[in-house]
């Protein structure tokens, strides 16, 4: 296993685990266990913030650029009220 192997695996780990503190947080039932799950959730997302940057300046997670056009349909889509 290479470095950019370990680091995907790490980086889809910490993804995997900001997803169970985030429902912890939602599905919390008083706020000593929330404000537990929100913390732990906020230093998940510093953890995986870094191992993204990480990547990036390595060559190792390639962002794709969207068409201007596709982001206006959206902006339009999601800009018209429902009714």
């Amino acid at each position: 296993m290479n470095d950019q192997q370990i680091m995907e695996n790490i980086l889809l780990t910490t993804k995997g685990v900001c997803d169970l503190y985030l429902h912890g947080a939602v599905e919390s039932a008083t706020p000593p266990v929330h404000e537990a799950f929100s913390t732990a959730l906020n230093d998940a997302l510093c953890m995986q913030n870094g191992v993204y940057a990480q990547m990036e300046s390595r060559g190792w997670y390639q962002k794709e650029q969207e068409q201007p056009q596709k982001l206006q349909q959206v902006k339009q889509k999601f800009a018209q009220p429902r009714g």
